[in-house]
């Protein structure tokens, strides 16, 4: 069991690590894969990564003529299906995760099951959109109508949001802004939404995929997107810095991790055909068209926005006063 601050720390020193010079090639890589593969997910059905690992996992299949099994392992913070897939410590078994749902352990968790270090970037693999959605009956529309309605009535109104660094987020949000609003736990971010669009909650921070059929619907209003660049297929709502709330910004990094005995050339192996399948035309508009932004990486890219996300996890962290384990 490590504390926060070991966990941190270690998180950022295997950052480093990845980003070495490698000295395995590509061309070296050994006959993978050999069976089925699985990936594990850390959230239910219908959520922004399942979409995506569903889809890539069909392509991936027919390239790799092996099985890919999508298994939604939901819970314990990630911290289940992280424990999936470093009890197996099979380079088959494969975790394909929102970054959101780990970088914010040592701020979550006194203590976790796991060293950070013990989980290597594989692939970067897109940018989940991530939006502020309201209930559209509540007649908000921006971020600046939202804040001025919950302190016009403080106490009375109910949020959720995607467990890890989004929920950190929007907490945060509401400290600088000086809001009080009553956070209401989902095990499912899909159940959330049902409660948002009638109105039980009056926000949610989380994947724009599971919001777009209540939005399609008119039962939901999305007011802003957390991630730093505007996303072209929704260029008409705004960033939460363009909004003028920059406290609000953390982008949905996703991508794939594996146990550390994953060989380096397989490493490259995964990410170079994650790479291939994303510059399909096809696969490009069908995942902008559930919210994400394509963007492939290789292990040394994903360690580096890693690394990235978890300087502003730790930011978010100092807002709301949680100091790391000593």
């Amino acid at each position: 069991m490590l504390s926060r601050r070991s966990s941190l720390l270690a998180t950022l020193g295997l950052m480093a690590a990845v980003t070495l010079p490698v000295t395995t090639s590509f061309a070296q890589a050994p006959a993978w894969p050999q069976r089925t593969v699985r990936f594990i997910l850390p959230l239910g059905p219908g959520s922004g990564v399942d979409i995506t690992a569903r889809l890539l996992g069909d392509k991936l299949s027919a390239k790799w003529g092996q099985p890919v099994v999508i298994e939604n392992r939901p819970g314990g913070d990630a911290i289940v299906a992280i424990t999936t897939v470093l009890t197996a410590n099979d380079d088959h078994v494969l975790l394909f995760a929102p970054a959101s749902t780990f970088t914010a352990h040592p701020l979550l968790h006194e203590k976790v099951p796991y060293a950070a270090s013990d989980l290597v970037p594989i692939a970067r693999v897109t940018n989940t959109i991530i939006a502020l959605g309201v209930p559209a009956d509540i007649k908000v529309s921006s971020v600046k109508e939202l804040a001025a309605k919950v302190k016009a009535e403080p106490g009375k109104l109910n949020y959720a949001s995607v467990t890890g660094a989004n929920d950190l987020l929007f907490a945060a949000f509401l400290k600088t802004e000086k809001l009080d609003m009553a956070k209401v736990p989902y095990k499912n971010p899909v159940e959330a939404i049902n409660d948002l669009a009638e109105n039980r909650i009056q926000a949610f921070v989380g994947a724009y995929a599971i919001m777009r059929p209540r939005v399609e619907a008119g039962k939901v209003k999305v007011i802003a997107l957390t991630n730093v660049d505007a996303a072209q297929q929704l260029k008409d709502i705004p960033t939460a810095t363009q909004a003028g709330f920059k406290s609000l910004e953390l982008d949905g990094l996703v991508g794939v991790l594996g146990p550390r005995s994953v060989p380096m050339a397989i490493r490259e192996r995964i990410a170079a055909d994650m790479r291939e399948l994303l510059a399909d035309p096809d696969i490009n508009t069908k995942l902008a068209a559930t919210g994400q932004v394509v963007n492939p990486g290789t292990p040394a890219e994903f360690a580096a926005a890693l690394a990235d996300q978890t300087e502003k996890v730790k930011e978010i962290g100092k807002t709301l006063g949680i100091k790391l384990g000593q």
